[in-house]
């Protein structure tokens, strides 16, 4: 696997990769299924349709370039309404744009997604900043990257040393910079997010072959138990807070009318004295 010419999309044609891409689809489907909205956006990765479960009516996929086309936007003005909702369930591109550089409004989108976007991309803090800035107030992010602390992470640091020696191939794509999870989080805590929910998955050791990783399918269930910050990828939702803001109740809601205190009554009737 020469790293030069492979890439994440080839990668994932490869036994481990089908095995990633496989959990990952069935997170994004459930964590994205509940999240309610009008606007939805995904940041990269067009071989996962992590929107497909969502029901918002407005959904896109943004690439930052294709091949044979340069690195342009595909949208002028505002596109929440210069644009039809995208059918990515194909999944088909929306837009070509540049991750530090959305085309839409501030407190606009309510989801983004990004399977490995920010680890792909050339400037990982530009894109959060910018994934901050389009999100409406409680607005949800939902990421995914290859975890550096796991069986994984641990092989492809040792192909960068073997790379010294000659060596030219590794076991996971060989482009960006693999974002540890604590680093993210604390990164997210800077722009005002708060993680929901957060887990780690594919435990299996990094086989190349389909017959080595279904022998070991066993330590999925078991890293869960043993040693769950160690899965070779980890997904979390992180919801954007403002601060200063609270929200409030609706105006026709029902208010309970405050029960009336007893009064003592003096009794007039002088036949009773």
């Amino acid at each position: 696997m020469n790293s030069e010419i492979i890439g994440l999309t080839d990668w994932l044609k490869t036994p481990p990769g089908a095995y990633l891409l496989a959990w990952e689809r069935a997170h994004f489907d459930e964590a994205v299924s509940d999240i309610f909205g009008y606007h939805a956006l995904q940041l990269g990765l067009p071989e996962l349709d992590a929107l497909q479960a969502n029901r918002m009516p407005h959904k896109w996929l943004a690439l930052s370039s294709m091949p044979g086309l340069p690195l342009q936007s595909s949208l002028q003005g505002n596109p929440l309404h210069r644009m039809e909702p995208a059918a990515i369930s194909s999944p088909q591109v929306a837009l070509l744009t540049d991750s530090a550089a959305l085309p839409f409004p501030e407190n606009s989108l309510d989801l983004v997604v990004l399977p490995h976007t920010l680890e792909l991309g050339r400037d990982p803090h530009s894109a959060l900043r910018e994934v901050a800035r389009v999100l409406v107030p409680e607005g949800r992010v939902v990421i995914s990257g290859f975890n550096p602390a796991s069986l994984w992470g641990l092989r492809q640091r040792r192909d960068h040393f073997y790379q010294r020696l000659g060596y030219d191939e590794f076991f996971l794509p060989n482009a960006g910079d693999y974002i540890g999870y604590w680093r993210l989080r604390d990164w997210l805590r800077l722009l005002d997010f708060e993680v929901e929910s957060a887990r780690f998955g594919c435990y299996r050791p990094a086989f190349d072959s389909q017959k080595w990783l279904d022998r070991f399918d066993w330590m999925d269930a078991a890293g869960e138990r043993w040693w769950p910050i160690f899965g070779a990828v980890y997904f979390l939702v992180a919801v954007k807070h403002v601060r200063g803001m609270r929200l409030l109740e609706p105006a026709w809601k029902a208010r309970k009318a405050p029960a009336a205190a007893p009064v003592a009554v003096a009794n007039k009737n002088p036949a009773s004295r």
